[in-house]
């Protein structure tokens, strides 16, 4: 059963007439006929009554013109929903996170902005560790994601939101507090305050003291930025945070500056649209992206 014989049959039950159903439908009289037929054939059910002078339905034919007609109406309204999202007047956007996001990405302010842009896009936000957060950008279940990362990911697109250089952050009082230059053998032995493993800068900080042969010793595991910063405020360990994120809370907290080589916190936007033909280009997902990138550009 095609599209078109649900058009020809409609017509031809409005019309009661095959030449005015034909003209209607812009085909000739023949091809209306035969389109008939083959759907009677296919619904091994008779339609219509033919005479000389005019077409009626049979019970089967009204009770096929009522479902022939709600399909339609189904199959235009699927069209004007689709017309809908690629103009961007419907729609989702669902965007993943980390949590704590540092202070010179304000995303509220971004799906802020994107909502009177686009007010009948539907934005859904959720926050979770980095690896979680990817894999959901290659499922599909996320459009887009604000993650850090040591090392590119496969098979998604990313665009670099920051590169910030870590830096000691400790109790004000703390020895270390406003040295610069300061080695990484001298962190060895300090408690330090670190996030869970999958967890913002850990992979990081774990690879550099890796590389460095240093041993540390993690005193404290939390998964949210502010208790491992109150942890740091009262003296309980030191942690190494991106630049940004530390300056934003002195001189609650002492920072110290580590010596070369230092370590360098990447944040991205990662995506999936677009990175092969099987994960098309989404509107919605480009019109954030363009929304970004024009907020990074007046705030440089």
């Amino acid at each position: 059963m095609e599209l078109r014989q649900l058009q020809h049959m409609v017509a031809l039950a409005e019309e009661q007439h095959f030449t005015r159903a034909a003209r209607r439908v812009n085909i000739v009289q023949s091809a209306l006929s035969t389109s008939i037929r083959q759907l009677e054939a296919e619904l091994e059910a008779p339609l219509f009554v033919r005479s000389t002078r005019q077409v009626r339905l049979t019970a089967a034919g009204r009770v096929f013109l009522g479902k022939a007609k709600a399909a339609l109406a189904a199959i235009e309204d699927a069209r004007d929903a689709v017309a809908a999202v690629q103009g961007l007047r419907r729609g989702t956007l669902s965007i993943g996170t980390m949590q704590s996001l540092p202070a010179f990405l304000d995303l509220p302010a971004l799906i802020e902005q994107f909502h009177s842009r686009h007010p009948g896009i539907e934005v859904r936000l959720s926050q979770g560790a980095s690896s979680d957060l990817l894999a959901q950008v290659r499922s599909g279940r996320l459009d887009l994601a604000f993650v850090p990362v040591s090392e590119p990911p496969e098979d998604v697109a990313t665009t670099m939101i920051a590169c910030e250089a870590l830096v000691v952050v400790c109790a004000p009082g703390h020895a270390l507090a406003g040295r610069v230059d300061v080695p990484m053998m001298a962190l060895k032995g300090q408690p330090f305050v670190d996030f869970e493993l999958d967890r913002g800068t850990r992979k990081l900080i774990d690879r550099g003291f890796m590389e460095a042969g240093i041993e540390r010793h993690i005193a404290f595991e939390v998964s949210d930025l502010e208790t491992l910063l109150e942890l740091v405020r009262r003296g309980l360990g030191i942690a190494l945070l991106p630049e940004a994120v530390a300056r934003a809370r002195q001189p609650a907290l002492g920072i110290a500056e580590l010596a070369e080589p230092e370590m360098c916190w990447e944040l991205v936007v990662a995506h999936a649209a677009g990175v092969s033909d099987a994960l098309p280009v989404d509107k919605a997902t480009q019109a954030f992206l363009a929304l970004l990138d024009d907020t990074r550009a007046m705030a440089a």
